[in-house]
């Protein structure tokens, strides 16, 4: 197991890391179970749930929860089916092909539930967590503001403690609110007098609580969104979740995990797309042929397996991580704090999937042609769902603000080794040589040296950032979003090349295709670091010698000898139309 951001200092092993081809027999037959479920009693439904027909999407979450689709992050003893964070995100990624169905489970058995199951009371887990694991009552979460989106600690609602101290008075308003037409049971924040961020569990009917109308949105129109009115809404103190000015513990910790299980369900939703693209392809005939034939679509098919497998590999890769740490503890706050050590990479796989996501639904579109912008394909659907997943748990932009502030402050803190790397750093790098190949190494042993070098290059870049900036570098975006870029792109490319090694190593026959995509994405991903570490530093230099001097840096630490990359696309490619489906 790697501590969290650990990544971009130091290489681990392939068989430290969890991979989907560790899935154990249960793990296969929960995808299974939920495939089923999806097939069966979604998808027949996907047009009444789009025109939210009365009370289906509740019932259907009700099956869900018969057959224990909505428990596994609920102990058992508050009848929950406790099966484990890779359990959790296997049910995730396969719901995901059930368009807004997979909006309100993802709302409820995440965001909704998972605040009471780490941070409510014994009193708040009996009275809640059992008719949560069945569906009996469904869960919202409201954090949003009008005027606190991204800036949650901006919120404006307010709550007051009445005279007689049993009831606090809430004012304000929560909007975007998804599962609040019908749900029973709502985690908000409010600030105590004004000033106290604390989380409150809303039960519906409280005096004073009301729900606003349907939103009318571009996609996941299936997803009941409305905004919460509070007017002197009259909550027990009772029903206070976590501690009184705290609320930002449970706010933060409960976007962690769903930026994760977001990053689960772009992974199930790229590979449905995939699928449906390349079906499509093989039935389409243009000039005589299948348009399966030509080049071009060919390499929109690898390229959008190749980012897909990305995806699932680092996050598979990081819910094992969580899984691992997680082992031995029951505590709330021991798994909040467990799971913010991980909040760079739950930050990276949230931004990945969902930008792979939107990629690969754009890609389905164009390769239907006409036929993707209309509602008889199910292409259309899939182009309008995919674009609130930049959106959701914090914009992509902010999660790219994480990324390195992050970093930055865990090494002025003296949590990551960020000081003795660059100090290391800048007594090599001068004499650092990219490793030419002579077909004599190892498998991936030049790949893993161009991650290497990416490695370093970042450090440089955010050292050198770091350095002329200093407290100031919180003004410069352009320079954290290149720095973010960098870590994004090295976390996807190493997690990638670490499973197809992985293969290698324990099922050689059946790694042909692993080693493919890992090397189609590599080579793609790769050449990007050079231009925004060149980017970067002629905006930190501004010409002058110190900026060529490091040009020159930059020049070593990003050389790499091309591969026939058309030649490795047509073999995915081949392999994809052969299964009509993403296949590794």
């Amino acid at each position: 197991m790697q501590k969290g951001a650990m990544f971009i200092l130091e290489n681990i092993d392939p068989d430290k890391i969890f991979t989907p081809e560790d899935f154990s027999d249960e793990h296969k037959m929960i995808a299974a179970t939920v495939a089923d479920f999806v097939e069966n009693e979604i998808i027949p439904n996907v047009e009444e749930l789009d025109h939210q027909k009365e009370g289906l999407m509740r019932s259907i979450l009700e099956k869900a929860g018969e057959l224990g689709l909505l428990s596994a992050d609920i102990p058992e003893e508050y009848d929950g089916g406790e099966m484990g964070k890779i359990a959790a995100a296997i049910i995730t990624e396969n719901v995901s092909t059930g368009g807004s169905f997979a909006v309100s489970h993802g709302a409820h058995t995440g965001i909704g539930s998972l605040p009471i199951v780490l941070f409510g009371n014994e009193e708040q887990k009996k009275k809640y967590l059992p008719g949560l694991a069945t569906g009996e009552l469904v869960a919202a979460y409201a954090l949003t503001e009008p005027m606190a989106g991204s800036d949650a600690l901006g919120a404006k609602t307010k709550a007051v403690l009445t005279e007689d101290g049993k009831y606090y008075l809430l004012n304000g308003e929560k909007i975007f609110i998804t599962n609040a037409g019908f749900a029973d049971v709502y985690v908000t924040y409010a600030k105590i007098d004004g000033d106290k961020f604390t989380a409150f569990i809303i039960d519906k009917g409280t005096p004073g609580f009301s729900v606003g109308a349907e939103e009318k949105k571009l996609g996941i129109k299936g997803s009941s969104t409305c905004s919460l009115i509070f007017e002197d809404a009259q909550v027990p103190v009772e029903n206070v979740l976590g501690e009184i000015g705290k609320g930002h513990v449970i706010a933060f910790n409960i976007l962690n995990i769903g930026r994760y299980k977001l990053g689960a369900g772009g992974v199930g939703s790229s590979k449905k797309a995939l699928e449906v693209a390349a079906k499509y392809a093989l039935e389409r005939q243009q000039f005589g042929l299948p348009i399966a034939k030509f080049g071009m679509i060919k390499n929109k098919l690898a390229q959008m397996a190749a980012k897909t497998y990305a995806s699932e590999s680092l996050v598979y890769r990081l819910v094992g991580e969580i899984e691992e740490v997680l082992e031995d503890k029951s505590d709330g706050k021991e798994i909040g704090a467990a799971i913010e050590d991980y909040a760079i990479e739950c930050s990276i796989a949230k931004v990945h999937a969902s930008e792979t996501l939107d990629y690969v639904c754009d890609e389905c579109v164009q390769i239907h042609g006409g036929y993707g912008y209309t509602q008889e394909f199910p292409a259309e659907r899939f182009y309008r769902d995919s674009r609130i997943n930049r959106i959701f748990e914090g914009t992509n932009e902010v999660n790219r603000l994480i990324i390195p502030a992050t970093l930055l402050r865990r090494g002025m803190k003296g949590q990551l080794p960020l000081l003795q790397a660059a100090q290391a750093l800048a007594g090599e790098v001068m004499s650092l040589r990219a490793k030419t190949p002579t077909g004599d190494e190892a498998p991936f042993e030049i790949e893993m040296d161009m991650i290497d070098r990416a490695k370093k290059l970042c450090l440089m870049v955010g050292g050198t950032a770091a350095q002329k900036y200093m407290q100031k570098i919180v003004k410069e975006q352009e320079i954290i979003e290149i720095m973010a870029n960098m870590a994004i792109e090295i976390y996807a490319m190493e997690s990638a090349v670490l499973r197809a090694q992985k293969a290698l190593q324990n099922d050689p026959e059946n790694a042909e295709t692993k080693v493919e995509l890992a090397l189609a994405y590599v080579y793609d991903a790769f050449p990007k670091l050079d231009a925004w570490g060149k980017q970067a530093l002629a905006y930190m230099f501004d010409g002058g010698d110190m900026l060529r001097t490091n040009l020159s840096i930059v020049k070593r630490l990003a050389k790499y000898t091309p591969i026939n990359l058309i030649a490795i696309r047509q073999k995915v490619a081949a392999k994809v139309l052969e299964a009509g489906k993403y296949v590794v």
